[in-house]
């Protein structure tokens, strides 16, 4: 009899050529994020710690879900749910209230990732994705922001975070009073530039004692987290070092045009969510270019979009944005840097 033909195994991207596995891949991520979850927790309290469980938790009931109804067993065992969920409580004000965090978390895993195939066929960050939703359906929610380091923040919520669904969250007044802070305009620096011109001390920045989305704090610690990632070689190191190189030239170059109207390149990379993008949103295996050229030409592109929404668009913010237009970019970027095949000629 002949032999039987050996059996081909296709598998979705990403394609990896170690010992290394994607769930241990996604194991060491999560523990680069650990740090940065904690230091949420520290600096805003149980309403931070309240939405980084929901987060988790919705995501990863929605992916074990949405697998058993498509037929097939389980896939939350990769670890990627669990991380689309920190990321996306780490995108929101700590206060936000749970039950949008929970849609939010739906939206991520249903329609960012589950609708293209699950893991390895997702064309945008899954949390990007419903942090989007969730800006345009709670545009008023998802910018209201508390202060930092409240004193109450381990024995009170934020009185935004349990209200029920559809209905008005109480005022803050008698919560910050209770909190022993200074007075809070509800602003994050990046809107006190934008909006007052008021700049922020660049130390408070680095250590993260200031008002901001759960995952703003402190952006050395989270530089070093995903440093972390880039020695053990978890994740390209070219694509945060374009999108951060990018957008400190694009601010030096605004802030060379008008000083009075544009921050310098300092406070664009420590303020708002420039750093948790560039280590761990932007790095995205399967939503990022793999060829070499590709990757630097996806960073700067992000990173330049990033300021000049900053500086040039209505939001004081354009991270999200720039990513999933990165995202976007992608297919065209790897498609136009692929190397010649060696014997034939030039692209015509």
């Amino acid at each position: 009899m002949p032999a039987a033909a050996p059996e081909v195994e296709l598998r979705s991207s990403p394609h990896l050529h170690t010992r290394r596995s994607v769930a241990m891949i996604m194991r060491h991520v999560i523990y680069a994020l650990l740090p940065v979850a904690a230091a949420a927790v520290w600096f805003f309290g149980i309403s931070a710690l309240a939405s980084l469980v929901t987060a988790v938790g919705v995501c990863v009931a929605t992916e074990n879900f949405l697998s058993r109804l498509a037929g097939r067993g389980s896939t939350v065992g990769d670890g990627s749910v669990v991380i689309t969920g920190i990321l996306l409580a780490l995108t929101l004000p700590p206060g936000f209230p749970l039950w949008m965090t929970a849609v939010g978390a739906f939206v991520s895993v249903a329609l960012g990732k589950m609708l293209f195939g699950g893991l390895g066929a997702n064309a945008f960050n899954p949390a990007l994705v419903g942090r989007a939703f969730l800006q345009a359906a709670f545009p008023s929610a998802i910018t209201a922001y508390t202060p930092v380091l409240a004193r109450n923040r381990f024995s009170e919520f934020i009185p935004a975070t349990l209200t029920p669904p559809f209905l008005q969250p109480p005022p803050l007044d008698r919560w910050i009073a209770q909190a022993r802070v200074d007075a809070f305009s509800g602003a994050t620096p990046l809107m006190q530039w934008k909006f007052d011109g008021a700049a922020t001390d660049p130390f408070a920045l680095g250590l993260g004692a200031v008002a901001g989305s759960a995952g703003e704090t402190s952006a050395v610690l989270i530089a070093l987290c995903g440093c972390y990632l880039l020695v053990r070689k978890m994740a390209d190191w070219r694509i945060p070092a374009a999108m951060l190189g990018s957008a400190a030239l694009a601010s030096l170059a605004f802030h060379a045009m008008n000083p009075a109207r544009y921050p310098d390149a300092l406070f664009t990379l420590l303020s708002g969510g420039l750093m948790l993008g560039a280590f761990f949103m932007a790095t995205d295996m399967v939503a990022s270019p793999v060829t070499p050229r590709g990757v630097w030409i996806y960073g700067s592109l992000m990173g330049l979009i990033t300021v000049l929404i900053r500086n040039l668009g209505g939001l004081p913010e354009g991270v999200m944005y720039a990513i999933l237009l990165g995202n976007a970019a992608s297919p065209i970027i790897d498609s136009v840097t692929q190397p010649r095949v060696y014997g034939h000629g030039g692209r015509k």
